[in-house]
């Protein structure tokens, strides 16, 4: 015998206990923000959105400084950064042809010494926009036996903007992997993964008291950057010569990690530098 379920009543509720009506019943309301919360959220969210702003427009080099502020940053010794700003204002008004720079010529030769690498380097750049300053050519060469190599490469550089060769050798270094040792002898306890880009006075390995590593050895190999690679090979396509040839080569490679430009480059600077020596 089969038993058959009658279909359910469409009276009858499934949930017998709760009476039919009370399903339909109005929601309670939901409780809204006070309007003090909401504009606490509201700032909260617009600050979250407007810190990173200016903390980018503040360290910006490209913003436009007033002449005012130019001689506070040129000044400002509590922040290496704001030195560098207005020195890199400096040179792109060079670039434009703006004379009225040259009132603050004399504390960009006067910058050549400064003691933090950042602004020195800055400053080696900036000397090559303007080669009619005697001034800026003796500092440039002065740098050459700067302690940074960064700064080393920089015044070399601007110095081929003279029409000067004595950096030559700084130059050919520029295209050469830089090995780092280390400073006293100690444990390896925490180090940058390989391809890692390194920004000049960023860290690569930190060292803890121990005997793992003794002072002197080489902790890690850094690879030259692809704009240092670029301004090195276009000024030795003016000044390089046949013994460079070997630092120039390698960057003429098809390979992943060599960009187009850079292999173009190589090709030309190779071709340049042995007709130079033909002749």
């Amino acid at each position: 015998m089969s038993i058959q379920s009658e279909p359910a009543s469409p009276n009858v509720s499934p949930f017998p206990n709760i009476p039919a009506e009370s399903a339909s019943a109005d929601p309670k309301p939901r409780h809204r923000m006070s309007t003090r919360n909401r504009i606490l959220f509201f700032i909260t969210a617009w600050l979250i959105v407007l810190m990173p702003f200016l903390f980018w427009w503040n360290t910006w080099f490209g913003r436009q400084l007033s002449d005012k502020q130019l001689v506070e940053y040129l000044r400002d010794d509590k922040k290496p950064r704001h030195i560098q700003h207005a020195l890199v204002q400096i040179g792109e008004r060079m670039t434009r042809h703006d004379n009225s720079i040259t009132r603050w010529y004399p504390e960009v030769t006067h910058l050549a010494s400064y003691p933090v690498d950042e602004v020195r380097n800055t400053d080696a750049w900036v000397m090559g926009q303007d080669t009619s300053v005697p001034g800026f050519h003796e500092a440039l060469l002065k740098m050459l036996s700067d302690p940074s190599p960064m700064v080393r490469g920089n015044a070399a550089l601007s110095l081929v903007r003279f029409g000067d060769a004595s950096g030559r050798l700084q130059i050919d270094a520029l295209l050469q992997p830089a090995t780092i040792t280390a400073p006293q002898s100690g444990k390896v306890i925490d180090a940058d993964r390989a391809s890692t880009a390194i920004r000049q006075g960023g860290l690569i390995a930190k060292l803890q008291v121990g005997q793992n590593v003794k002072s002197g050895a080489e902790v890690a190999v850094v690879d030259p950057g692809t704009e240092q690679v670029w301004e090195a090979l276009r000024a030795l396509y003016l000044i390089g010569q046949p013994e460079d040839l070997p630092s120039v080569l390698p960057y003429e490679r098809e390979l992943p990690e060599i960009p187009d430009r850079i292999r173009q480059q190589a090709v030309l600077t190779d071709k340049a530098i042995r007709q130079r020596g033909q002749h």
